[in-house]
């Protein structure tokens, strides 16, 4: 409901049209908005709902640079392993760390606890599962021969099943570490693999993305294929709910794959004959090399229903989905990269940002006891436990609002409700499009929704941070919420411009509007699903078209571009004066459009300037309102025809011959014409051939004309399309 209210206000104000005297507003209501901020310990909700963050807590920050694995025994014991390195470390429920052992290997991608506490290991490239003795002692349990193990899965009769990649198949190992091929994929990589609660395993491959079930007795069915090439995740819920995260564009048959980044060299150098050989073909996501992964696609999340119905329920454009998980209340979690996002998805419609961490990848999620959560990151290579309870205190930075120009601030309120604790606002500002040191400092701040006057200096830039504080007796929980901001400015107004003046051409004219005496009201709304810009700003539109011109004797007209930076609704004054005069005279006043004509005819022939004087009333009070004006270059008005004289015809035999001249007082002769005994109006050259000057002779001879008498009339027009006529009469 918050966004609808809020919206209609929005929509309300545009509907009127913004200007300088009006006031404007700044509203953040938006996942989108928010998102753009410095968000620490809060949660933002797909709605654009703001929220204290699960308690996020570091565990350990260890050396490696990436944590592929996450697992725990049953006396709290936490396991984890990544790369480069291949390390394998314990963190006891004490808080103790430690390395427990390091394999001749480049990473670790998977680890188990058997129902004995003992600690099984896969590592790559080499593709082996060690087994770790309570007393860290490590021993290859099983060598499937293949280059990667992804997942490793315990079933209720205490074999392990070991996901491989390049061949992608699934290992069934005895307890005694004696195994076989269970399953054969068909595909490069088991990507990912889990049991359900009947004994079937859940596998998602690369690189033709499908989610199987393979039953007790190793029979394979393929409950989806997803759009994507990759299943990095999959999981299952208590109600037997699949969910399966896919990530990257699946290669056209007709391309071929590019090749992916290599894994990096472990940190230190195994021995001699033992260096392992670096894989050709590892998944995209699994690159542990630099800054992050690029995987173009982006990811989706499909829950498949216990009845088979797959529904895609989430989607990012740019993130990657690198495990699944499950909060105390059920609800799907999902840990990615490549900006360290946690997200719970709530609800078909609605999803949460719930934490994000430093790093860039959240590559394992892990349910612990009461409630709490454990994630591992790449990277860099850190544990962390999430909740049961809330951060105290989270905040956000808003990003910077430009206002466009130098601007007042006025009242900031906001939408949430805190009956458990406090929303403060501040806020500061400045003329730099970053906050520095020599911005303003962050004001007092505001704590009702009603709002108050915001303190910060008139300024361009301004920025907004709220504070959600729990209360410290707050004992059930309960947060905080922050459903929108909105600042009311108002922009200094400034002088509209008239850049340039064109006169348009001679004898034209530009219809007249035409206006319905009751403007309809209309409102465009934007298309739904398409984030709006929540500010009522005005945008200063330089809308330089006109309608067609039409022939008119005698007519002139111009028109012009003008400019309000305000985005001030303008109108004109038209003035004209001869350019050896001093006064301007009006043409016409209260004009709306951008262009204008008259009557020239009612102005003596001689050279003419014209004076535009823009005016932002119509939004602005008469105190208030600028102008800005430009004067033209000097035009000419000509309505005088050429004159015609020493029009003289002879015969000689059956030839005649004519002979003229052409003069104007202002403008050049631009065409001449003959009609010989009422004939068809012929063109003639003048004596030069060319039509420059404002005197021309002529002379025209006329071959094979009959004996007697014969009228010919000649015909002159100058630039202005003014024309004068003489005839002569030869015999």
């Amino acid at each position: 409901m918050k966004k609808s209210l809020i919206g209609l206000a929005y929509l309300g104000m545009l509907a009127v049209g913004a200007r300088a005297g009006q006031t404007r507003s700044w509203v953040e209501t938006d996942f989108s908005d928010f998102d753009k901020g410095i968000i620490k310990n809060l949660s933002l909700r797909s709605d654009g709902r703001l929220t204290l963050a699960p308690r996020f807590e570091e565990l350990y920050d260890s050396p490696s640079a990436y944590l592929w694995a996450l697992a725990r025994d049953s006396k709290g014991n936490l396991y984890t392993g990544g790369g480069p390195g291949a390390k394998l470390y314990r963190i006891s429920p004490g808080g103790e760390k430690k390395t427990l052992t390091e394999f001749q290997a480049i990473e670790i991608h998977a680890i188990a606890i058997d129902k004995n506490d003992r600690v099984y290991a896969a590592t790559a490239p080499d593709g082996k599962v060690y087994r770790v003795s309570n007393d860290a002692k490590a021993e290859v349990f099983y060598d499937p021969k293949t280059k990667y193990i992804w997942a490793l899965a315990f079933d209720a009769k205490g074999d392990l099943f070991v996901a491989t990649g390049d061949p992608g198949e699934i290992h069934r190992v005895t307890p005694d570490g004696k195994g076989s091929i269970f399953f054969k994929s068909g595909e490069t990589h088991v990507r990912s693999m889990v049991l359900d609660g009947r004994g079937n395993l859940i596998a998602g491959t690369e690189p033709n993305g499908l989610v199987m079930k393979i039953s007790p007795s190793s029979e394979g069915f393929v409950l989806y294929e997803m759009g994507k090439r990759e299943i990095t995740s999959v999981a299952v819920a208590q109600d037997g709910s699949v969910y399966a995260g896919g990530v990257g564009a699946k290669q056209q048959a007709s391309q071929a794959a590019p090749a992916p980044p290599p894994l990096p060299a472990p940190s230190a150098q195994p021995a001699a004959g033992n260096a392992p050989h670096l894989p050709a073909t590892p998944p995209a996501s699994m690159s542990s090399g630099g800054g992050g992964v690029s995987i173009s696609g982006g990811s989706e999340l499909y829950r498949i229903h216990p009845d088979g119905y797959p529904e895609k329920i989430w989607s990012h454009a740019h993130d990657v989905i690198y495990s699944i998980g499950f909060d105390a209340a059920g609800k799907p979690l999902i840990g990615t990269g490549n900006k360290g996002y946690i997200y719970r998805v709530d609800s078909d419609a609605l999803y949460t940002a719930l934490v994000n961490s430093a790093p860039t990848q959240v590559t394992a999620l892990l349910a612990g006891e009461n409630g709490k959560l454990y994630a591992v990151t790449g990277n860099v290579g850190k544990v962390y436990e999430i909740g049961p309870g809330l951060e105290p205190e989270g905040t956000i930075e808003s990003d910077v609002f430009d206002a466009g120009m130098f601007s007042r601030w006025g009242r900031l309120s906001f939408k949430g409700s805190a009956p458990a604790g406090r929303i403060a606002i501040e806020t500061r500002s400045g003329n730099l499009d970053r906050p520095q040191e020599n911005w303003s400092k962050w004001s007092d701040a505001i704590t009702t929704e009603e709002g108050a006057r915001v303190t910060s200096p008139a300024t361009r830039f301004i920025q907004w941070k709220a504070t959600l504080t729990a209360d410290s007796s707050n004992k059930s929980g309960r947060s905080p919420q922050l459903d929108s901001v909105e600042l009311a400015y108002l922009p200094r107004n400034v002088a509209p411009r008239v850049s340039e003046i064109e006169i348009t051409p001679f004898n034209y004219k530009f219809p007249t509007p035409v206006f319905p005496l009751t403007a309809p009201l209309t409102l465009n709304l934007a298309p739904l699903g398409n984030a709006a810009s929540h500010t009522t700003a005005a945008t200063a539109l330089d809308n330089t078209s006109t309608p067609a011109l039409q022939y008119s004797k005698g007519a002139i007209g111009a028109r012009w571009v003008a400019s309000d930076d305000n985005g001030d609704s303008l109108i004109y004054t038209v003035e004209i004066r001869g350019a050896a005069e001093t006064e301007w005279k009006l043409l016409k006043d209260k004009v709306k459009e951008k262009y204008i004509s008259w009557d020239s005819t009612a102005f003596p022939d001689g050279e003419y300037r014209l004076r535009v004087t823009a005016c932002d009333l119509p939004g602005n009070t008469k105190e208030d309102a600028l102008t800005g004006r430009l004067e033209s270059e000097v035009f000419v008005i000509d309505n005088t025809p050429p004159r015609i004289t020493g029009l003289a015809g002879s015969r000689n035999g059956t030839r005649i011959e004519l002979r003229w001249h052409v003069a104007d007082a202002r403008s050049v002769i631009t065409k001449a014409e003959y009609s010989a005994d009422g004939g068809d109006w012929t063109v003639v050259d003048p004596v030069t051939k060319l039509s420059d000057s404002r005197e021309l002779d002529y002379a025209l001879a006329l071959p094979n004309m009959a004996s007697g008498e014969h009228t010919i009339a000649v015909r002159v027009q100058d630039e202005f399309e003014n024309q004068s006529a003489e005839k002569v009469v030869v015999r």
